[in-house]
Parts: structure tokens; C-alpha cells; sequence
């Protein structure tokens, strides 16, 4: 019997090591949909409740399971679904191929029911690499150049396959003119170790040997360097912070690590910036340039991208270049005695005295009273609670400033958000996708009650439907329920110097705990702090999804390490134009904001 095109590709994706496709069906893929339930060993299809959350489940599967994701959608509406998923792997350097269906060839140009230019569409978000199969010949160069660049560019790619072309008989490119073949899949080929000049490394270490007051800042791009970045930071007596992709680089139980920087951050972060006298940036591409030291200390970037050097501060020497290998390279071209330096040690000692400060005040912060729970206790409370190999995901939204801030990820753990998009709805999916990922690892999604309304219920049933396949079927759901869109309150209140909004803020109020209840899964409500730490217990110890349905205090505020000027007046003037909350918000922010100078106070 004949091999077709769609049994072709998966059979090729196998190849590749692709276990899952994350997708939808609709009559665009019918011919893929169709071949999966024939093709022995073919990749599982999962069945989100809508496609943008099969790109998020890709999303998290590539994130967390350190190899690429695949989703899958019909042409048309579907395609268009996929993109808030696309663009969030895309900002965050992740790699993920969709394949997208088409109307068949012979209508294509003929406005035709569902047609959409799909190249068009997909230009931006998968510019690195959009083509579509319109004969069988092209389709195992089309898939593999996919997957390539997806890898080489950490970026999103799109595969366009016609309805048509999906069914008809498969035949390879020949060795012919016109034709273009392609060397079979290496899925486990690794990346080539890329070195900077030796005159730059020279240069490089020159300027952090000088420095006598040294800050790291590593984001994501460090995680493969992580005994790198601390043999550098014993070296030169650093402190090291962390951008928020970065925060499970490191493990936040260190005494120097001052944990997450920028809006989100921590004060000794802050401090950090604010009193070094050199920075070595590792990995990261911060765009908060507030937030990192003032203009005129020396610094170091060190990027495998050359697109990113050098954008975000003025520094003085950039280093393109493998983080781990760099890395080996500058220290040893460093004195070993040079971390015991007298200056250097003072500096280590400050940086840890502000990180002890900084924890005893969070501790002191997390215990304030609200109304009915504070948020900060039920992050406070998770973090000892943590399972050693758990996947933490944050959605976007008050939540990401509790989970920045409170969240210890200790070593061996894995933590990550929607990081530059900044898309809310992502946790839920990322999750699930993190379970396909590492079934064996216990996976918690932090979301708030507005993410949960906008795709995060739905995604529930996926999170039941496919408990089973995962060896650790543990998967905890906590959502912040404070019936507000609270982040962009506070944004509102902070940014724009306007009164919260009940009419655009205000959400419906339900029982997500009783909606879990209802579709199978455990739900456990909370609404009294007394009950924060045993919901967490039980859940982590269930056989099974659980969803934590939180009534929290919104108008505790995330106050930054450093409030600025303009910040400050537009809040005022915002809670005395007739905020409805503003008593309560005065009084939570004073209460909070007190901690920092009276941790140990009542």
C-alpha cells in the first residue's frame, strides 16, 4: 500500500523524537487527524479545548522538556488561533513548529470558504522559517528545515500543508535538477560550542578584575552554565539577580542570589544595581534599563545571540558566545585569590545581609492581615511545601508579582511564565504541556481569577482527560480569587493615575472550587489563612489534578523595590478621584511598605 503525505509526516516527526502534537481538529487537517488513528507509532494528539491553547501546552512542553514543541490546527480560524500562543514562544526564545492545513490547491486563490494567506498571516510571528508543501517531493526538506530552525533560532515556525496534498501518495525528492533532498532527523545533535575572540575575552577579563563591588544578572540563556555563574561569583565576591525567565536558573536559597529584577523585583535586586561598580549580564535581555545600574559603570554582556548584544545598557565589552564555555573562559583568566580580596568580601557581606533582611521581611509581609486571605501568604506558604523536582508556571497578572518575589525555587526545581508577551491564560496550558514534558514531575499553575475566566476552566477537562498517561498525575491549579482584574487595577491606579474601574475591573464571582468538583477533579476552598498551608499539604499529596480556589484580599498592593516620583503622585491621585477601595488600599500599602523598615515588628 501506498504511503501518503500525511502518514509520511508523521512517521518523520517520529523521527525526530516528537511524541505529542498539541492540536484541535477542524477539515484542514482531516487527512493528519485521520492518519494519526492508522500510523503505528505515531505521536499522540492532544486535544486542548481551543487552539491557542494547544500552543501554549507547545509552549510549555518546549520549556520545560528542553527539546521543541508541536501544535497543530485546521487552516483559517484555527491558524488565527494559534497566534497568542506563536508570538509568546517567539518573544520568549522558544522553539515550536505549528503545522497548519489549507484549503485544497485547486481553490487556493479562489476565496474559497475558510482561506486565509496563511503566509501573510505567519510572516511576523514565524518569519524565521513559513512554507508551504504544495507537492509531496518538498515535504521532508519543508519539515526537517522547520524543525532546524526552530532549534538553531529558538524561535516558532509554521509548516503549511494543503488539505489535497495530505492525501496524495508520498514520493521523496530524486536526485534530480529542481528537487532538494534532506539527511535524515538527528534529534540528538547538539549545538556547536561558539567562543568569542581571545582579545575580547582579554578585555573582558580586565574589566571585571577591576571591579570591586560586582554584580551577575543571568537570565535563561544561563541555565546550562549554572556551576559556570557560580564559580564566577565566588571568583569576584559577586551578588547575582535574576530576570524572571531566568528565576530557575538559580537556586533562591543562595545567600548572594537577591533573587528577581525589575517592576517585580526584590529590593536587594535593586540594591544590587544600584551600588555595583561593574555588572556582567549572563544570558539575559532585561528591557527594564531603570532597573539596572546607572550609566557609566562597567559591564559585560555575555549572549549566544548577536541580535541582543548590547541593547539594554551601555556595555563595555560583548561577548558572543556560549554562556557555559564563555564563562570557563573568563574565569580563568581571573586571579583565584581575587573573591577573598577585602572589598570584594565586604561586598559579598552586604549583598547577603540585605538578602537575609529581604526574606525576614517578606515573612513579615506575607503575615500582614487582609480580607479575606493575603495573596503573599498563599505564595509564602508554598515555597517550603515545594516538592524537590516541581514545575512551577505563573500566568500573567497580580500573580506574577507574588510568584517573582515569594516563590523559592530551590535547586532542581523548574519555574516559568509567559516572560515577555506577557499573555494572560498561559499557566493552565504551560502545565499541562510541562506534564507531557517530565510526567514524572508534579506541576503547579499560580492564576489569577481572571486568566482562570478567560481559557484557564476549560483547560481543566484536558488536565482530567489525560491525567492517566502522566506517572505523577499530580497537577495543582491555585487561583487567586479577588473577583478583579487586579494587575491592570493596579496599573491603572499606578501608571495612569485613575480610580479603579469597577465596570471594566469587576469579575463575575463563582466557585472554581465547586467548577473542579464538577468536572471530576478535587477542589479545595480557601478562605481564612489558617487554611492557606493545609490546602497546599493536601493538595500536593492528592493522586490527582487539584484546583486551590483562593478568596484573597485585592487590594494588598505589589509595591515596587523602588517607588519612583511619578509613580507615587499618580497612585494618590488616583485613590482620592473616588476609588472605591482606596481606604483599604491606603491601609494594606502603608502596612506593607512598613515591613520593610520593621520586619520584625507586629
Amino acid at each position: 500500500m501506498a504511503q501518503n503525505v500525511a502518514d509520511h509526516l508523521l512517521r518523520r516527526l517520529s523521527d525526530w523524537g516528537v511524541t505529542e502534537i498539541f492540536g484541535y481538529p477542524g477539515d484542514g487537517i482531516n487527512g493528519l487527524v485521520a492518519q494519526m488513528g492508522r500510523t503505528e507509532g505515531a505521536p499522540r494528539f492532544v486535544q486542548s479545548r481551543h487552539e491557542e491553547m494547544s500552543a501554549f501546552e507547545a509552549v510549555g512542553y518546549a520549556k520545560f522538556g528542553g527539546r521543541f514543541g508541536v501544535c497543530l490546527a485546521t487552516g483559517g480560524p484555527g491558524a488565527v488561533h494559534l497566534l497568542n500562543g506563536l508570538y509568546d514562544a517567539k518573544l520568549d526564545h522558544v522553539p515550536v513548529v505549528a503545522i497548519v492545513g489549507q484549503t485544497a490547491r485547486s481553490a487556493m486563490g479562489g476565496s474559497y470558504q475558510q482561506e486565509v494567506d496563511l503566509h501573510s498571516l505567519f510572516k511576523d510571528v514565524a518569519g524565521a522559517y513559513v512554507q508551504t508543501v504544495t507537492v509531496p517531493e518538498q515535504l521532508p526538506n519543508v519539515l526537517d528545515r522547520a524543525i532546524r530552525t526552530a532549534l538553531a533560532e529558538r524561535t516558532p515556525t509554521a509548516v503549511i500543508v494543503p488539505a489535497d496534498v495530505q492525501e496524495a501518495d508520498y514520493s521523496p525528492p530524486g536526485h534530480e535538477f529542481k528537487e532538494v533532498p534532506s539527511s535524515r532527523p538527528d534529534p540528538d545533535a547538539g549545538r556547536g560550542t561558539v567562543l568569542p575572540p581571545e582579545s575580547e575575552m582579554d578585555r573582558a577579563a580586565e574589566v571585571v578584575e577591576a571591579g570591586e563591588r560586582v554584580a551577575l544578572l543571568v537570565g535563561q540563556g544561563a541555565r546550562g552554565a549554572v556551576d559556570e555563574v557560580l564559580h564566577l561569583a565566588d571568583l569576584t565576591g559577586a551578588g547575582i539577580a535574576k530576570a524572571l525567565l531566568g528565576k530557575d536558573v538559580l537556586d533562591d536559597t543562595l545567600p548572594f542570589v537577591t533573587g528577581s529584577i525589575g517592576l517585580l523585583g526584590t529590593r536587594p535586586s535593586w540594591e544590587l544595581m544600584r551600588d555595583c561598580d561593574t555588572l556582567v549580564i549572563i544570558g539575559s535581555n532585561l528591557p527594564y534599563t531603570q532597573f539596572l545600574p546607572p550609566f557609566g559603570r562597567r559591564a559585560v554582556q555575555i549572549d549566544i545571540d548577536p541580535k541582543f548584544i548590547g541593547m539594554r545598557y551601555p556595555t563595555e565589552v560583548n561577548l558572543v558566545g556560549d554562556a557555559a564555555a564563555t564563562l570557563r573562559a573568563l574565569s580563568d583568566r581571573l586571579s583565584p585569590d581575587a573573591g577573598r580580596d577585602r572589598a570584594r568580601s565586604r561586598w559579598r557581606e552586604t549583598v547577603e545581609d540585605n538578602v537575609a533582611r529581604w526574606w525576614r521581611v517578606l515573612d513579615s509581609q506575607a503575615r500582614l492581615e487582609a480580607d479575606p486571605v493575603n495573596p503573599m501568604l498563599v505564595f509564602h506558604e508554598l515555597s517550603p511545601l515545594l516538592p524537590d523536582n516541581a514545575v512551577v508556571t505563573a500566568d500573567s497578572g497580580s500573580a506574577t508579582n507574588w510568584y517573582a518575589r515569594f516563590v523559592r525555587l530551590r535547586h532542581g526545581m523548574r519555574g516559568s511564565l509567559s516572560g515577555t508577551l506577557a499573555t494572560m491564560g498561559c499557566a493552565v496550558p504551560y502545565a499541562i504541556g510541562a506534564k507531557f514534558a517530565a510526567p514524572d514531575r508534579p506541576a503547579v499553575a499560580l492564576v489569577g481569577d481572571g486568566a482562570m475566566q478567560m481559557n484557564g476552566l476549560m483547560e481543566l477537562l484536558t488536565a482530567r482527560r489525560y491525567q492517566h498517561l502522566w506517572e505523577d498525575p499530580r497537577l495543582v491549579v491555585c487561583v487567586l480569587h479577588n473577583n478583579d482584574l487586579n494587575q491592570v487595577t493596579w496599573e491603572l491606579r499606578a501608571m495612569g493615575g485613575s480610580p479603579k474601574t469597577p465596570f471594566s475591573q469587576d469579575l463575575p464571582d463563582m466557585s472554581y472550587a465547586d467548577f473542579a468538583e464538577s468536572v471530576g477533579m478535587t477542589g479545595i476552598g480557601v478562605d481564612r489563612p489558617d487554611q492557606v498551608a493545609p490546602a497546599w499539604r493536601r493538595a500536593l499529596a492528592a493522586d490527582g489534578p487539584v484546583l486551590i480556589d483562593v478568596r484573597c484580599d485585592g487590594n494588598v498592593p505589589p509595591i515596587p523595590p523602588e517607588v519612583e516620583w511619578d509613580q507615587l503622585v499618580d497612585t494618590a491621585r488616583a485613590l482620592v478621584s473616588g476609588d472605591p477601595d482606596a481606604a483599604d488600599v491606603v491601609r494594606r500599602g502603608l502596612a506593607a511598605k512598613a515591613r520593610e523598615f520593621l520586619p520584625g515588628r507586629d
